[in-house]
């Protein structure tokens, strides 16, 4: 009996380092994928995010990419190259966190087809329409919670009328889904939007843009609170643009 007790007593003592020393080569980021996403009970091995049929996402593929390359072939590593900022109000030069996406991640998790994305669409209330957005992740759950909020201020809503969310397509003029393929994005009225073309006719990805922004921040943060990224936050601004990506967010 006091040799059971011994045994038991040895590998107590060793199990929380060990745990500890498991936990410590995940890399900070990959850890922030899996606990963004708790219903995916994602895990991290050998360099790369686990789903639990074994597909394995990679999470750092190694190769060093100017800023239009990292945009158009992200790994899970390269969106977080850039930080979510919400303290500016004009974001710094390139800064756009969220816009690259690893498509492999985001195939996995939400369909590989505009058919397989489909499947997990449902219909949600927004101000006198009915939108398609996935319930995967709880999004269509997060979306009706930020409803909710803005319903409470009327002197917000012209800014959300006619408002779109699923469409699988690529990005215009780019080698990319838009987050809207996935259904995990919403654009809100674009009447009383700005888009960086818009703006500044004929410049490229990487050359030095104006800022112009009409959204209230005020809709903004109630959209942030239930984790969703704000398009007006890029350097490439996209104002009308929200999508879940709480991996972003505190």
């Amino acid at each position: 009996m006091k040799k059971t007790l011994f045994a038991i007593s040895l590998a107590m003592m060793f199990a929380a380092p060990v745990s500890a020393q498991i936990a410590a080569r995940i890399p900070a980021n990959a850890q922030k994928i899996i606990d963004a996403y708790p219903d995916m009970h994602l895990s991290y091995s050998d360099n790369a995010i686990v789903f639990p049929d074994g597909t394995k996402i990679t999470y750092d593929d190694g190769v060093q990419k100017d800023f239009v390359t990292m945009l158009d072939n992200s790994d899970v590593e390269d969106m977080f190259s850039m930080t979510y900022d919400t303290t500016v109000v004009e974001p710094a030069y390139l800064n756009d966190c969220g816009r690259s996406r690893c498509e492999a991640l985001f195939k996995k998790m939400y369909g590989n087809s505009a058919a397989e994305v489909q499947k997990n669409l449902v219909k949600i209330e927004w101000f006198g329409q009915q939108l398609p957005i996935t319930k995967v992740n709880g999004v269509n759950e997060k979306l009706q919670a930020v409803y909710q909020e803005l319903k409470q201020k009327p002197e917000l809503k012209k800014f959300l009328l006619q408002a779109s969310s699923f469409y699988w397509r690529q990005v215009r003029g780019a080698n990319r889904l838009s987050a809207h393929s996935y259904g995990i994005a919403f654009d809100i009225n674009v009447a009383n939007s700005n888009y960086w073309l818009w703006s500044n006719k004929g410049k490229g990805e990487t050359d030095h843009i104006k800022y112009v922004n009409r959204i209230p921040l005020e809709i903004v943060k109630i959209f942030e609170k239930h984790g969703f990224i704000w398009g007006g936050r890029w350097y490439h601004y996209d104002t009308m643009h929200f999508e879940y990506r709480p991996e972003f967010l505190p």
